[in-house]
């Protein structure tokens, strides 16, 4: 079938190039020419594993193309999906829906014979009937139905995601459009891979629900790990016995600086407004949005106390500075409150990461961006790992001490085991363990 892919960001890109795969034919279109050009070429604007190679072979394959034109895109596809930014408001953090809006309307401009209208962006409960009503405002006697079906995307593992999905969550009532979400999912369903039907409004509460739930895990663990330096607990081994109980699970609770990305803080600040807004306030998400901010911060006053209280004129090294690995994404990374506050302090800052220092360099001055790991720990007194990059995992620890005029470690991300640490002479401080001091052996 053919599908029209309305947005080429993250979202727009990814789930394009997998319908190709499932053998539809795509045509995506955005407005911004040179990013079009360079996916024309095979060439994507994000780092995304794998991606590039299976846009390179779908163009080849002929199965999707690129354009500017929402002509182009939307006449003659049975499905036309939204896939447009929503990021949050400055001055109310409410969702912006005026991409989302905008993209209705010339849709409907453009509608050729019977449409499902599909929003594919993350949108606030009542989206979709805002959609519909500014379409049919639009274009009266077009013959369309709009449907709901978010994205459970992890950055770094989007292809798994889309490709062998644990669901499929369609959000519409109209049998007429629900056979059209079958047929694009057709693949999925051969695979058997459980696909909800139900309204638009629970498909949109769902995809919040979701991130708030897996955001308050993570908030939840890391609390925990507080409670854990406090009285000499390991927070890892907290983990593993609570993840072992089934009504738990062990995702998402690992301990670290705070979640960031493109998605839990924008949705669980759409939440927690959508909240205010009904008269059902979520007060456990709005706990979890403070608790998330606050952490942030404080895991810079984790690294200045380690530098003995007072970072002024002192180096330090930062590895790792998007909001998780095997993605470039800087968008509300913990770097960005970590490091000014360093700054603020008085700190130099010596920082690298594999994929995100060219986005970094726009969000973060007066940082020193490095070329490798070794480079970043070059004559600092500690070094802070911030983001749990595979290759940091295997470092040469004996030419990273070797680097630095000091020796401790700050490990957000509790990557490396105590005792190794200590054997290798570093005064190692991680995240809900015991601390490793060479001084006291403790």
């Amino acid at each position: 079938m053919r599908i029209g892919m309305v947005g080429t960001g993250y979202v727009g890109l990814v789930s394009g190039v997998c319908f190709a795969e499932f053998g539809h034919t795509v045509i995506c279109v955005d407005k911004d020419e040179s990013k079009i050009e360079r996916l024309k070429n095979g060439e994507i604007p994000i780092f995304e594993p794998g991606l590039e190679d299976l846009l390179k072979r779908q163009i080849e394959a002929g199965r999707i193309r690129f354009t500017t034109d929402i002509t182009e895109a939307v006449k003659g596809s049975e499905a036309v999906f939204i896939a447009v930014g929503t990021p949050s408001k400055r001055y109310c953090r409410d969702a912006d829906l005026s991409y989302v809006h905008g993209a209705a309307r010339e849709i409907a401009q453009n509608l050729e014979g019977y449409t499902v209208v599909v929003n594919k962006s993350t949108v606030p409960v009542g989206t979709g009937e805002e959609v519909e009503c500014i379409m049919r405002e639009e274009a009266p006697s077009a013959d369309f139905d709009v449907a709901s079906n978010p994205e459970f995307l992890r950055e770094g593992a989007a292809i798994d995601d889309f490709m062998r999905p644990d669901r499929v969550v369609v959000g519409t009532c109209v049998e007429r459009a629900q056979e059209v979400m079958r047929e694009v999912y057709r693949p999925l369903y051969l695979n058997e891979t459980p696909i909800l039907f139900t309204k638009r409004e629970t498909a949109e509460i769902i995809k919040y629900a979701a991130n708030a739930f897996l955001a308050t895990k993570i908030t939840f663990i890391n609390e925990i790990a507080d409670l854990c330096e406090q009285v000499g607990a390991d927070v890892q081994h907290v983990a593993k016995g609570i993840g072992l109980d089934g009504r738990i699970g062990g995702k998402f609770l690992n301990a670290g600086p705070g979640y960031g990305g493109s998605c839990f803080p924008k949705d669980t600040l759409a939440l927690t407004r959508a909240g205010q807004k009904y008269g059902a306030p979520q007060r456990i998400v709005e706990a979890v949005v403070s608790v998330n901010e606050d952490r942030k911060a404080r895991m810079a006053d984790k690294i200045i106390e380690a530098c003995g209280g007072d970072v002024r004129g002192k180096k330090i090294g930062i590895l790792g500075v998007a909001f998780k690995p095997n993605t470039d994404d800087m968008r509300d990374a913990p770097a960005l409150t970590i490091i000014p506050v360093l700054q603020q302090a008085g700190a130099q800052i010596l920082a690298y990461d594999p994929e995100a220092m060219v986005a970094a360099k726009e969000m973060i001055d007066g940082v020193s961006w490095c070329d490798d790991a070794y480079a970043a720990a070059a004559d600092v007194e500690i070094v802070a790992i911030i983001t749990e990059w595979n290759e940091f995992r295997a470092l040469d620890l004996d030419r990273l001490r070797d680097a630095m005029s000091g020796n401790v470690i700050v490990d957000l991300r509790n990557i490396y085991k105590t005792e190794d640490m200590q054997g290798k002479g570093f005064s190692y401080i991680s995240i809900g363990r015991p601390h490793v001091n060479l001084k006291n052996g403790t």
